[in-house]
C-alpha cells in the first residue's frame, strides 16, 4: 500500500526577478539605468518546496495561507501539479522582488503584509494532515506555524509518519517530536550559539526544540546530520563534481527548500534518516548547478491565441523571438490531436510546465488521412487548431501539410520538442531538425487509458 501524499504546511511567497541589462547611468544620481528585459514570477517558500517536491514525482497537497489580491491569483496559478488548500490571509500576499543585471542582484524590494488568519484548520486541511505519509513544514514567520490547533495535531501526527520542519529566525518553535529539524549553519548558529562545534550544536538543537535529529547545511560543504540517538555526528558531503560546478553558479536561492523536501520526500518512501540526508544533499547541489530557484520561474506573460495556417505567420514568428529575446524557453510538440481528449490536455499541461511558449504543431486533414487512413480526421483542422488555441497551456497552433513536422521545426527551432512515452523505441524523423538546432527531444508519460483511435472505435456500431 502507498503511503499518503506529502503534506507541505507553511508560508508561500511570490518571487519576482526582474532581469535587464545596463549601459549607463542615471543623470541625477550615481546610479546604473536598468533596462528591463524580462519579467519572472516563481512560488517562494512553502509553495516552492511543495512545487519541488511536485515535479519530483510526489503526490503533494500544500495548506498555505492565500489572498484575495493579483499577486496571489500569480501565486496560485505558478503551483500546477499541487493541490492547494488554502487557509484565510489577513493582508495582502508577500512578494519579494529581485532586480538583477544578468545575474548579478542590484537590490531586492520586499512587499506585503500577509499574515495567517488566527482562526482553525479547515476541515480539508485537518483531514490533509490525519492522513499524511509525511509531514513537512516551511515556516517563514507568517504565522500559520504558530496556530494552537495545527500545533498539536502536528505532535499527535509525528508519532505516526515523518515530520520535517524547516525553520524560520522569525518563526514558531518547532513542535516537540519532530523526524529532523532542517536549519542552515546561519540558522543554527542564531539557535545554539554557545556550542564549541557542529556536533555539540547538533545536539544543542535536538535538545532545545525536542528534536529526534538534527540536519544542519552548510551550503557547498553539504551537511551535518545529528542524531539524539546516535550522539556522533554524520557529515554528507556534496560529491566533489556537483561540489565544484556549485561554485560557479551564483544562485543558491531555494536550495534549503530542496533539500527540505527531497528529506521529507525520502522519509514518506520509509528511507533510513541518514540515507533521506544524503539523497536530499545531492539533490540540493543538483538543484543549484541547473540554476536553482530561477530554472522553475516562468515569463510574465500576456495571453497569446495565435491560431495559424502557416509556419511563416508573422504573429508566431514574433512570439517567438519576443520569447526569446527575454531569455525564454519555446517548448514544441505535435500530433493529430483529433478528438481532444484528457490525455491530450494533461500531455500538453506537462509540456507548457518545461518552458515558456508553447507551440502546438498540428497535423492537417490531408496529413490525418496520409496516417490514419481515409475515416479520419473526425474533427478538421480548423476546428481542431481553435480548440488547442483556446486551451490555458498552448500559446500558439501552427497547421502543417507534410507527413512529419521536421521541416517546420527547422524554422521554429523550439528549446525542447515533446512527444508522448509511446514514442520511447521508435524513430523520430524530426528529431535531428531539433538536435542541430541545440535543441533536446522530451518524452512525456502518457495517461493510461485515453486514446483518440479507441475514442473512434468505441463510437462505432457493434457488428451485427
Amino acid at each position: 500500500m502507498s503511503p499518503g501524499p506529502l503534506v507541505v504546511i507553511g508560508d508561500s511567497l511570490l518571487d519576482i526577478d526582474l532581469d535587464g541589462t545596463s549601459e549607463r547611468q542615471c543623470p541625477d544620481a550615481p546610479v546604473p539605468v536598468l533596462d528591463l528585459q524580462s519579467s519572472r514570477l516563481r512560488p517562494g517558500g512553502a509553495g516552492l518546496a511543495a512545487l519541488l517536491a511536485a515535479r519530483h514525482g510526489s503526490p503533494v497537497q500544500l495548506i498555505t495561507g492565500l489572498g484575495q489580491d493579483e499577486a496571489a491569483d500569480d501565486l496560485l496559478g505558478l503551483l500546477d501539479g499541487v493541490e492547494v488548500l488554502a487557509q484565510p490571509l489577513h493582508g495582502s500576499t508577500v512578494t519579494k522582488t529581485r532586480i538583477r543585471l544578468g545575474t548579478l542582484p542590484l537590490l531586492r524590494v520586499d512587499t506585503g503584509t500577509g499574515t495567517a488568519g488566527a482562526g482553525r484548520l479547515t476541515t480539508a486541511a485537518t483531514r490533509a494532515v490525519e492522513r499524511a505519509g509525511a509531514l513537512l513544514i516551511c515556516d517563514y514567520g507568517r504565522g500559520l506555524a504558530r496556530l494552537p490547533q495545527l500545533r498539536q495535531l502536528l505532535v499527535d501526527r509525528s508519532e505516526a509518519i515523518p515530520l520535517i520542519w524547516d525553520p524560520h529566525p522569525r518563526g514558531a518553535r518547532p513542535v516537540r517530536g519532530a523526524t529532523v529539524v532542517t536549519p542552515n549553519l546561519a540558522e543554527a548558529e542564531r539557535a545554539a550559539p554557545d556550542a564549541a562545534d557542529d556536533h555539540t550544536r547538533g545536539l544543542d538543537l535536538c535538545r532545545i526544540w525536542s528534536a529526534q535529529a538534527a540536519a544542519v547545511t552548510q551550503g557547498e560543504h553539504g551537511a551535518v546530520l545529528t542524531r539524539i540517538d546516535r550522539p556522533a555526528s554524520r557529515h554528507v558531503t556534496v560529491p566533489a563534481e556537483l561540489r565544484q560546478a556549485a561554485r560557479h553558479s551564483p544562485d543558491t536561492c531555494g536550495a534549503g527548500d530542496r533539500f527540505a523536501a527531497a528529506v521529507a520526500e525520502a522519509l514518506r518512501h520509509d528511507s533510513s534518516l541518514e540515507g533521506a540526508v544524503e539523497q536530499a544533499v545531492d539533490q540540493a547541489a543538483g538543484f543549484v548547478v541547473a540554476g536553482g530557484a530561477s530554472a522553475h520561474s516562468m515569463l510574465r506573460r500576456e495571453r497569446h491565441l495565435a491560431t495559424t495556417t502557416s509556419s511563416r505567420d508573422v504573429d508566431v514568428a514574433t512570439l517567438i523571438d519576443r520569447t526569446r529575446r527575454a531569455g525564454g524557453r519555446i517548448v514544441a510538440t505535435g500530433g493529430c490531436f483529433d478528438l481532444l481528449h484528457r490525455g491530450h490536455v494533461t500531455l500538453l499541461d506537462r509540456a507548457r510546465e518545461l518552458g515558456d511558449l508553447l507551440v502546438v504543431c498540428l497535423n492537417s486533414d490531408a496529413s490525418v488521412r496520409r496516417a490514419k487512413g481515409p475515416g479520419r480526421p473526425v474533427v478538421a483542422e480548423r476546428d481542431r487548431a481553435r480548440v488547442l488555441a483556446s486551451l490555458a497551456s498552448v500559446d500558439a497552433v501552427v497547421v502543417f501539410d507534410d507527413d512529419t513536422p521536421a521541416e517546420l521545426l527547422e524554422q521554429l527551432r523550439p528549446d525542447i520538442w515533446v512527444k508522448g512515452r509511446d514514442y520511447v523505441d521508435r524513430d523520430l524523423p524530426e528529431a535531428d531538425a531539433v538536435t542541430r538546432h541545440g535543441g533536446r527531444v522530451v518524452l512525456l508519460p502518457l495517461l493510461d487509458g485515453y486514446s483518440t483511435t479507441r475514442l473512434v472505435a468505441s463510437s462505432q456500431p457493434a457488428p451485427v
